[in-house]
């Protein structure tokens, strides 16, 4: 009789699948559920980092690389660590072909680092030549190696420490997949499985071989796990250089940005190609704006939804407002300001912060000091944590009008938005004080902030900077506009968001807002767009129904403009009040 071999063999599957059921739990107990990773890091934006970084997306890199590496190690008087460790060759008489590319290379010193013992990397003795290091090198291999002997030992705590004195960490395939706080840790899968990175840069998550192994989708799904972190994948025979907040690409491939979906926007891939730069502090503000985090509720899913968002009407209940296009302060702006600040014995801070120059922060206050004004301090921040200094908000107790200078509006975001500076400018409002402001200064006063790109200033609206400090809500306040003709930017913007009123001030002219009422004063003139909602229609998306939105009402210096009935009031009738 022949003996039947049907049920050994679903025995045999039935171990088989209970066998991979146990791998797949084991995995999950070891990397964490993928849908629950993003409750377990804080959403802030990206901070500019210390030193530099040299990040290599793998494959045979050309010489060049290596040369500009070398080159910001310090050359001749560099002191060279390269940890080995990713790689299986590190326990072989082959680990020597790791070093060979940086020994001809003439440092002042080659130290070689690898260990498998967690108890090794503890020894302050091992960790000495990354205490003298001027750079770091990670070779490539499995990212699970390094994670399984530095994390968390002091190895980790030397290289951080090594970016913070202004060194360089390099590294090419694994060794570039743990420069975030989260990592892809499985380098053959094409479902990202997660852990903790080594943080040198928090809010991303690296990938590479990114072209060359078709990882677009792993990234992509690794960023929608993470809600608010920016996904960067780098080709082979490529680097992507991270100094400050700024990204240069060098080599021959390309560094390829991911920013996950949100309500209104699907997954978008920006390819940054040799020598192109962006800005890794705007990309996450990008990506948490997209999370929910950061800018105004102004965009929805269907221009239906956007016609019903609804803004709080343009108007300053306590207080007032005086906002300069840019260029010249004429006299009568000088002076309205100061009236409206109490007069010359007025207590008026400068915010010089948009500025980049000292001698940008001396010119704001110079024209308040030759205008008579008697007591003139300076609140100038750099970072949220300077704009909680308890010694910056005393001085802003006492003020009677703020001044915020020109500039580039994000520095103003970067550094006051969500902390008590910020709060303490809408109490001088509160108090019934006056805040003023020119060029970036004015545009920051809106709800809406136009030109906050840290990419340049012809960039009308930027994901991410969309968001002002909302002196007067419901606006969007460009300036320098007829001079540097800025009407077709208005428009855009003004078919995005036709909720919004948008204000166009010339140069050596100002509004002054009171209320619902603004008034004109100085030379030039002011460009007035009126909210106006979209018709409902569901999905329509062409532009062929949109109302006219090219032609605003323009205000000449003296005139009044209602600014929530959208309507000039007569000269006579403002002259008489």
């Amino acid at each position: 009789m022949k003996r039947s071999t049907t049920v050994p063999r679903i025995r045999h599957f039935v171990w088989y699948g209970i066998g991979l059921y146990l791998i797949a739990v084991g995995s999950l107990s070891i990397w964490g559920a993928p849908e629950t990773r993003a409750a377990s890091f804080s959403r802030e934006p990206t901070s500019p980092i210390g030193g530099t970084l040299f990040l290599c997306g793998g494959g045979k890199l050309p010489e060049t690389l290596y040369d500009e590496f070398s080159k910001l190690a310090g050359g001749e008087q560099g002191r060279l660590v390269v940890i080995t460790t990713a790689s299986v060759m590190a326990d072989t008489v082959q680990e020597h072909l790791l070093l060979d590319r940086w020994t001809a290379r003439r440092f002042r010193s080659i130290t070689r680092l690898h260990t498998r013992s967690r108890d090794v990397a503890a020894d302050p003795a091992f960790t000495r030549a990354l205490r003298e290091a001027t750079a770091v090198w990670i070779t490539g291999g499995e990212q699970r190696r390094l994670l399984n002997s530095y994390a968390g030992t002091p190895v980790a705590d030397e290289l951080h420490r090594l970016l913070a004195r202004g060194g360089v960490i390099g590294g090419t395939s694994a060794g570039m997949a743990l420069i975030g706080d989260v990592a892809i840790v499985e380098e053959y899968i094409t479902y990202p499985r997660l852990d903790a990175g080594f943080g040198f840069v928090n809010g991303v998550i690296f990938d590479q071989h990114f072209s060359e192994r078709r990882r677009q989708g792993r990234l992509a799904k690794a960023v929608a796990q993470n809600p608010g972190f920016v996904g960067i994948g780098v080709d082979e025979r490529t680097a992507l250089l991270v100094q400050g907040r700024e990204l240069k690409v060098l080599g021959e491939g390309n560094a390829h940005v991911v920013l996950g979906p949100s309500s209104t926007r699907s997954t978008t891939t920006i390819r940054l190609r040799e020598h192109m730069r962006d800005d890794l502090v705007a990309l996450s503000r990008a990506a948490l704006a997209r999370a929910g985090e950061v800018g105004p509720p102004l965009r929805a899913a269907t221009r239906t939804a956007v016609a019903q968002t609804k803004t709080t009407p343009p108007r300053v209940d306590k207080g007032s407002l005086l906002i300069v296009g840019g260029g010249r302060m004429t006299d009568a702006i000088q002076k309205k300001f100061l009236e409206l600040a109490g007069g010359l014995e007025a207590n008026i801070v400068v915010v010089p912060t948009a500025g980049d120059k000292p001698e940008e922060a001396d010119a704001e206050t110079s024209w308040l000091t030759k205008a008579g004004a008697k007591s003139v301090s300076v609140v100038h921040a750099r970072s949220r944590d300077e704009a909680e200094s308890e010694s910056l908000l005393e001085i802003l107790r006492k003020a009677d009008g703020i001044w915020f200078g020109g500039g580039r509006q994000w520095r103003f975001v970067d550094a006051y938005e969500g902390t008590a500076c910020y709060e303490a400018f809408h109490d001088v409002l509160k108090r019934g004080g006056v805040i003023g402001g020119s060029s970036a200064g004015a545009t920051i006063q809106g709800e809406y902030l136009v030109r906050g790109s840290p990419m340049g200033n012809t960039i009308m609206m930027a994901e991410g900077y969309e968001r002002g400090f909302n002196f007067l809500p419901g606006t969007a306040i460009d300036q320098h506009f007829t001079q540097r003709q800025r009407a077709p930017d208005m428009v855009q913007l003004k078919k995005s968001f036709p909720q919004l009123l948008g204000l166009g001030i010339d140069e050596a002219t100002a509004v002054v807002v009171r209320g619902q009422e603004m008034e004109v004063v100085g030379d030039n003139k002011v460009s007035v767009y009126p909210p106006r909602p979209l018709p409902s229609l569901e999905n329509d998306s062409s532009d062929t129904d949109l109302p006219d939105l090219s032609e605003p009402h323009v205000l000449e210096s003296g005139e009044t403009y209602d600014l929530v009935r959208f309507v000039r009031r007569p000269t006579s009738v403002a002259a008489s009040q």
